[in-house]
């Protein structure tokens, strides 16, 4: 049996003797008299389809109006005055009614489509065009022939599904195969699902595709094997009880594949209680919450903040999100034991005159209702699934930012109960779903801190695949502080998966960019709120002295999200005078608009503010981000995630994924989905990811990359300035800088004077915990780093240079350095040419007459991310300034950013800017 693949199609070949062509044949692009005859949303895109195909509709055949409304397809037809046709019963005692079939054949329709049809279509009406009749079904078939094909797709567990167009004939769904589309049936699918993402929108395409093959006398007609073939009931509501001697798979897609309709119950308390939105879970037995005695069932139910966990009777769990019940009440499972004890809200004046707004809206969808009553239930009164998205977006019209999600609608039947849930939205007085976190408690700092472990996806932290974990390392006396959740291929996956939907999908893709800055500002004041224990969690972490981060790492970050959270509403695009204006008034304007799913991979010298430089630009302009932090330091990140659902940013917006670079930074440059990646970090990953990104989809690349900061220092200089400011542009941050001064170039003249005071100032610092205030030296990041630093000083020392102090390691626990002083470097060294990253001080002299020659020595080199210089001549400060290659020139000072200034580097330093105006 040939059969089209999924996404093609193509012409068969009439050697297999169970494929034949349809005949008669007709001449490619003739257009053809069909009856469409069915019902539903589908119906009428299948029908509006293949109008625009250019063919002519002669007839559609649909159910009489229900409650006083027709259906979607007849409203349709009759607005584009093609025949409508309602007839209650095609067959009575299964013969076929005379006078129906004499009004269908009066149509003259040469080809009968039947997109979606609840009623049996006599035989005599099926057979009678001149190409027959096709029809849409929502299975592989031979695979599950019946009504509930979708329904029985989940509850079989089948891992592949599709739909197929087939020829009609006596039987049951038994007809030649016309044309077949297949797709991946998700772990968690439920039919509404399924149906949204492939079923629906890839069955009107391929239902229309069906019919050109006939035109174009292409299609196929494939006997449908024996083999495989099976056919299951009509899911209703009386035989869709939950049967608990079953796995947890079982149960979850029992459960899933009666999701939304009819929907799987079970008796809970005495009375009948229907179970939505199930998953599987893979410690279920470690909930924690209120148990649900639940008859039949293993083990009791667990209510726990996420929703109700179940078990089977192989030990492993589900987990369910909302429970119906008897009366039509729809809640969160999480609820079950508080349903009823939120109290009413009185409205203000204007709350009223929404509601009225509301009453009028409800009113005009149940047409069928004299006056809506504030106990008229939406459902009870005729309303259906269209119904409810029509009902979210007429809300979305009148109140921007009350955004609802069809599952509200559910959940709340009555108008009372609807707008007490719209009033509370529109208060920001809604229940969220409680983000669940696994915290690591630790007593440190005069303060408990509570850090996130696992992988932050979707807006919930969740272990990685296989559980798999790594520890981090404590720099200050190299212990353990957790086990911290380590990232796989899939889990990238996933995470890409949930930005793309929310990008695409959610309500950050639909957000007035007004409400996104307010969501942003609303981040950054519960980081400032919590400023305290991030920089406690950065300093152990990472090693960065508290002092430090609390001002650095965690105060800039703070003001970058605020800084770009202003920019939200001000990214406004331009008009464009052309030659072509008139005289038709033709008119060119730019748009600036979010580019989708960015990648973001940070280093582990500022944890959290390397986070902030590159997500709050990303945040800001409207995409969505998957973030991977440093192996070594992925602590502030991962509470940043808290922070972020905390601050009421939507799931799938950010992502955090703790993991190797070769895995994860590797998947996320390749994954096609991706649509950007900014990088910081060495040359050399970030030449292997441009490529990456180049070759796998062209994603933009924004790169800040390694860096040999000169620092020119002359003789007109402030002395004590210069050693203040060199001294900072060096060990600042333990020198885990990537615009710390590499070089040095000191003039002869004060060179000697220089180094005394340097070393001088060296001796007096500090080196210790980093949570001592009175630190000005904490331990270098990891070990392995301390390590390339012996072997960098060591690497000087083999090739002549002076070491004035340090070089080594200091004698105590953890991972510390002695600040360190090289003088007599010359320019052909290895430490006069690579980055050391560490608190190493490079010192050259150059001759007071020996300007350009400083300068050609101080740009001789692959790199240009930044530079200094030290003058009191405003002349010679802005003649060195102007011909020094970097992105960014200090005059006077250094390690002076800011937010609103674009930091970027030159030459293998990487492009791209991080913070100030995107131009």
């Amino acid at each position: 049996m040939e059969v089209v693949p999924s996404g093609e199609t193509s012409d068969f070949l009439s050697s297999d003797p169970s494929v034949t062509l349809s005949a008669p044949r007709t001449q490619q692009g003739v257009k053809m008299k069909i009856a469409v005859i069915g019902q539903s949303l589908f119906g009428q895109e299948v029908y509006k389809e293949l109008r625009k195909d250019g063919h002519t509709i002669v007839g559609v055949f649909t159910i009489p109006d229900k409650d006083g409304k027709a259906d979607l397809l007849a409203t349709e037809a009759e607005k584009d005055g093609v025949a409508v046709f309602k007839f209650p019963r095609w067959r009575v005692k299964g013969q076929a009614i005379p006078e129906v079939v004499a009004q269908y054949k009066a149509t003259g329709a040469e080809l009968n489509v039947l997109p979606f049809c609840s009623q049996f279509i006599p035989m005599e009406v099926i057979d009678h065009p001149k190409h027959g009749s096709i029809i849409y079904h929502p299975s592989l078939l031979p695979r599950h022939r019946g009504a509930s094909a979708i329904n029985w797709t989940l509850i079989h567990g089948d891992k592949k599904g599709g739909f197929t167009v087939f020829w009609a004939d006596d039987g049951l769904d038994t007809g030649p195969i016309l044309l077949q589309r297949e797709c991946d049936v998700e772990p968690n699918d439920t039919v509404n699902t399924i149906y949204k993402r492939f079923l629906f929108p890839e069955g009107v395409k391929g239902t229309v595709e069906a019919v050109r093959l006939i035109a174009e006398g292409r299609a196929p007609r494939i006997i449908q094997p024996q083999e495989g073939a099976t056919y299951e009931c009509i899911q209703k509501k009386d035989n869709s009880k939950i049967d608990w001697n079953q796995s947890a798979e079982a149960l979850h897609n029992w459960i899933r594949g009666n999701d939304k309709v009819p929907g799987a119950w079970a008796e809970v308390d005495g009375q009948k209680v229907t179970f939505y939105g199930s998953s599987l879970v893979d410690n279920g037995t470690a909930a924690k919450g209120q148990p649900l005695e639940i008859p039949g069932a293993s083990r009791p139910g667990i209510v726990t903040k996420a929703g109700l966990v179940l078990f089977g009777n192989d030990g492993k769990a589900l987990l369910v999100k909302n429970l119906q019940f008897e009366d039509g009440k729809m809640i969160a499972a999480a609820q079950y034991f508080s349903s009823g004890s939120s109290a009413a809200v009185e409205l203000t004046e204007e709350e009223k005159t929404f509601a009225e707004q509301m009453r009028a809206v409800w009113q005009s969808i149940l047409t069928n209702v004299s006056q809506i009553e504030d106990s008229t239930d939406f459902f009870k009164s005729g309303a259906a699934s269209m119904d409810v998205v029509r009902l979210v977006e007429e809300v979305k019209l009148q109140a921007s930012n009350c955004q609802l999600q069809n599952e509200d609608v559910y959940m709340n039947t009555t108008f009372q109960d609807f707008i007490q849930l719209c009033v509370r939205k529109l208060r920001g007085e809604d229940d969220e779903e409680e983000l669940i976190v696994d915290y690591v408690e630790k007593n440190v700092n005069n303060m408990t801190i509570k850090m996130p472990h696992q992988l932050f996806v979707n807006g919930e932290f969740i272990d990685a695949e296989g559980g798999k974990t790594y520890k981090t390392i404590n720099p200050t006396d190299g212990t353990a502080i957790c086990d911290v959740s380590l990232a796989q291929i899939s889990d990238v996956d996933k995470a890409v998966a949930a930005a793309k939907e929310a990008f695409e999908e959610g309500e950050w893709g639909k957000m007035n960019p007004r409400d996104r800055g307010r969501l942003i500002y609303k981040l950054a004041d519960l980081m400032e709120e919590h400023q305290e224990e991030l920089a406690t969690i950065e300093a152990i972490d990472s090693g960065a002295v508290y002092t430090l981060a609390l001002k650095t790492h965690v105060g800039m970050s703070i003001q970058t999200f605020r800084y770009f959270a202003g920019w939200c509403d001000k990214i406004q695009g331009s008009t464009i005078p052309i030659n072509q204006a008139r005289p038709n008034r033709n008119l060119t304007f730019t748009k600036k608009e979010p580019i989708g799913v960015c990648a973001i991979v940070i280093p582990w010298n500022y944890p959290l503010m390397m986070l902030a430089w590159k997500t709050a630009a990303c945040l800001a302009a409207g995409n969505t981000v998957v973030l991977k932090p440093a192996q070594v330091t992925p602590l502030t990140a991962l509470k940043f995630a808290e922070l972020a659902a905390r601050a009421g940013l939507p799931k799938g917006v950010i992502n955090i994924l703790p993991g190797s670079g070769a895995l994860v930074g590797q998947r996320l440059s390749d994954h096609p989905d991706v649509r950007k990646l900014g990088f910081t970090g060495s040359t050399e990953i970030g030449k292997h990811i441009m490529k990456s990104c180049a070759v796998s989809n062209v994603k933009k690349v924004s790169l800040e990359l390694g860096g040999k900061s000169p620092l020119i220092i002359f003789s007109d200089c402030d002395m004590d300035k210069a050693v203040r400011m060199g001294m900072s542009s060096v060990f600042f941050n333990k020198g885990e800088n990537c615009i710390a001064a590499g070089r040095l170039f000191v003039e002869d003249a004060i060179h000697d004077q220089f180094v005394k005071k340097v070393v001088e100032e060296v001796k007096k610092m500090k080196i210790g915990d980093p949570l001592d205030r009175s630190t000005d030296h904490g331990p270098q990041n990891h070990k392995a780093h301390l390590d390339k630093l012996v072997e960098y000083c060591q690497a000087g020392v083999k090739e002549g240079a002076t070491l004035v102090c340090g070089g080594k390691q200091v004698q105590r626990p953890g991972f510390f350095f002695d600040p360190t002083v090289f003088t007599d470097v010359q320019d052909h060294m290895y430490i006069a040419k690579e980055e050391s990253f560490g608190p190493i001080m490079i010192i050259s002299k150059f001759k007071s007459d020996e300007v350009d020659d400083v300068l050609r020595r101080a740009n001789a080199t692959e790199y240009g991310l930044a530079s200094g210089v030290f003058t009191r001549d405003i002349s010679k400060a802005l003649y060195v300034s102007e011909r020094l290659n970097a992105g960014t020139v200090f005059v006077n000072t250094y390690n002076k950013t800011d937010v609103a200034a674009p930091f970027g580097g030159f030459k293998q330093s990487g492009f791209g800017k991080d913070l100030g105006k995107k131009e």
